[in-house]
């Protein structure tokens, strides 16, 4: 029997290699299609319990909090960081060792406010539910988007309503590059951007201004993959 077109032995690795390779690019693909379509991702609605009932529509909406008080890097930073512990406990301080409350505390003894106390007592966080999650492979940043005038309200709804805050846009990709390519609807004053009651008064309005700030701001998004895909 002719041996002319046997391979050498030493090709057989290949194979166990070869089904490697193919098992791991199947269990990627499907983290990967798992993570595009999962409900932090791209389901609207989805309204987590957290360990604190903190009310967006009491702090932010009646109370006008601004959203930097709490979120305090979302303008100098790529990441909006949850607020710490001591940003709770500026307002509800807990009693002082002598067993006096502080004269500025607000509900400082409350036990829905008892995991605040906790993570004051302890230094241990609060095990606070992430709500808005974009995949790993997706690079988003926050301050690029308010230092132009682009509101919290456009990704996050108007949750100076929320008493339970819930995702508001699906995020989805195409979602995203619908703003990349057509930004003045999004578009006012960087100082309204955390006021999220704020309005240009009309579609028309809305536009013209969008535009103007467009061309007065050099705002010019890109829409390649490099952008967003690093």
């Amino acid at each position: 029997m002719s041996q002319r077109f046997l391979f050498p032995r030493w090709t057989n690795k290949f194979l166990a290699l070869l089904g490697v390779l193919i098992l791991a690019g199947g269990a990627y693909a499907s983290v990967l299609f798992l993570g595009v379509t999962s409900p932090e991702t791209l389901n609207t609605g989805y309204r987590p319990l957290q360990p604190v009932p903190f009310s967006h529509a009491l702090h932010a909406g009646e109370l006008k909090m601004d959203c930097k008080y709490c979120h305090v890097s979302v303008d100098k930073s790529a990441h909006s960081q949850i607020p710490a512990t001591q940003t709770c406990i500026n307002c509800h301080s807990p009693k002082t060792a002598a067993g006096a409350p502080k004269l500025s505390a607000i509900h400082s003894e409350s036990p829905k406010l008892k995991p605040v106390r906790e993570s004051w007592r302890t230094g241990e966080s609060v095990d606070w539910v992430r709500i808005h999650r974009l995949p790993d492979y997706v690079y988003f940043n926050h301050s690029a988007h308010v230092n132009r005038g682009v509101s919290c309200v456009t990704c996050h709804g108007r949750v100076d309503q929320m008493d339970i805050v819930y995702q508001a846009k699906n995020q989805s990709m195409a979602w995203c590059l619908d703003c990349h390519r057509n930004p003045e609807p999004h578009l006012r004053p960087v100082e309204e951007v955390t006021n999220l009651a704020w309005s240009a008064g009309s579609e028309e309005k809305q536009l013209a201004l969008g535009k103007e700030l467009r061309a007065a701001n050099n705002i010019n998004p890109q829409t390649n993959c490099a952008v967003c895909h690093r």
